[in-house]
C-alpha cells in the first residue's frame, strides 16, 4: 500500500472517530431534553407503575395551563422577561460605543481600559455576589437613613437587577464586539469621514451593519446567560412576586416534588427551555457567521 493510501486510510478513520463522538454527544443532549417534552404532556397516573420511557396516551396540556397559573409560572415568565429585555438593552447600548471606541482608536489610558476589560474575563459572577448584596444593602440603608424613605430601592428592583447583570456580562461581549471591529478595513470609515459624516454617525450607519453578525452573537450568549440566571436573581430579589423563572422554578420543583405532580414540574422545565429553542433555531446561521466571519471578504 502506498503512503497516500495509509494516509487516507488513516484520515478516514479518523473522521468516524470524529462522527462517532458527535453522534454520542448529540444523543446525550437530544434524549434527556425529549424526554421532558414528553413527561410535560403525560396525565399524572401515567408516571406511576409504568416504564418511565413510554410514549404518552395523549397530550394532557392541563399541566402547562395549571403550571402557568397556579404556580404562578405567568408571574416568574412576565419578570424573566423584563430583566431580560432591560439587561440586553442596557448591554448593547454600553458594549457597542465601547467596543468601538477601544478597537479602532487609540487615546491615553485606552491600553489600560482594555486590560481592565479583558481582566474581567477572569472573574466569576458567582464569586462577587455576596459583595454585590452587602453594596445594594448599604446603598439602601443610606438611602432611609438620609433621604427618610420608608422603601429601599436597590434590592427587588428588576431594573437593578437587569442593571447588575449588563454590568457582568461587560468584559465578555466588549471582548467579542472588539474583536470583530478590528477587522473591519479603516478604509469604509476614512470614505465616510470624506463625505463629511461624524463619528456617531459613521459608527451607527456604517459599522454596526457590518458588526451585525458578532452583535447577533453577543445578544444570543448574553440572553440564554440572563434568562437561566440563578444565584443573582436568588440574592438580590426576596420578595415572592419578583423572582425570576429559574429561581420560581426551584420552588415550583419544590411544591411538585411534595404533591408527587410530575407533570406541572416537567411543564415548567420546557416553558423555561422552549424561549431558549426557539431563539437558537431563529438565529442559528447568524451565530455561525458572527463565530467564524471577521470582518468583510474584499
Amino acid at each position: 500500500m502506498s503512503k497516500r493510501g495509509k494516509i487516507s486510510e488513516s484520515a478516514f478513520k479518523y473522521k468516524i472517530l470524529i462522527y462517532l463522538i458527535l453522534i454520542i454527544i448529540t444523543i446525550t443532549v437530544i434524549v434527556p431534553v425529549a424526554w421532558v417534552f414528553m413527561a410535560s404532556i403525560k396525565e399524572n397516573s401515567e408516571f406511576y407503575g409504568q416504564s418511565p420511557w413510554k410514549l404518552p396516551k395523549g397530550f394532557y396540556y392541563q399541566n402547562f395551563i395549571d403550571a402557568f397559573y397556579n404556580a404562578k409560572m405567568d408571574t416568574y415568565m412576565l419578570n424573566s422577561v423584563i430583566v431580560t429585555a432591560l439587561a440586553l438593552a442596557l448591554l448593547i447600548i454600553i458594549a457597542l460605543p465601547a467596543a468601538y471606541v477601544l478597537s479602532r482608536y487609540a487615546f491615553k489610558g485606552s491600553k489600560f481600559i482594555n486590560t481592565l476589560f479583558m481582566g474581567g474575563l477572569f472573574i466569576n459572577v458567582n464569586y462577587i455576589v455576596v459583595p454585590i448584596f452587602l453594596m445594594l444593602v448599604d446603598a439602601d440603608k443610606f438611602l432611609k437613613e438620609v433621604l427618610r424613605l420608608k422603601n429601599g430601592f436597590f434590592l427587588n428592583n428588576l431594573f437593578v437587577l437587569a442593571l447588575v447583570y449588563a454590568a457582568t456580562a461587560l468584559p465578555f461581549s466588549i471582548y467579542l464586539l472588539s474583536s470583530y471591529f478590528v477587522t473591519i478595513p479603516k478604509e469604509y470609515e476614512e470614505a465616510a469621514f470624506v463625505d463629511g459624516s461624524g463619528h456617531m454617525y459613521t459608527m451607527i450607519r456604517i459599522m454596526l451593519p457590518m458588526a451585525r453578525p458578532s452583535i447577533i452573537t453577543v445578544i444570543l450568549f448574553n440572553f440564554l446567560a440572563f434568562w437561566n440566571e440563578y444565584i443573582i436573581s436568588m440574592t438580590l430579589m426576596t420578595k415572592q412576586d419578583l423572582k425570576t423563572l429559574p429561581v420560581g422554578l426551584v420552588r415550583i420543583m419544590a411544591t411538585q416534588r411534595a404533591s408527587t405532580n410530575y407533570g406541572q414540574l416537567y411543564a415548567g422545565l420546557v416553558m423555561v427551555m422552549l424561549p431558549t429553542l426557539i431563539l437558537y433555531i431563529f438565529v442559528q446561521r447568524k451565530l455561525t457567521q458572527g463565530m467564524n466571519i471577521g470582518g468583510i471578504k474584499g
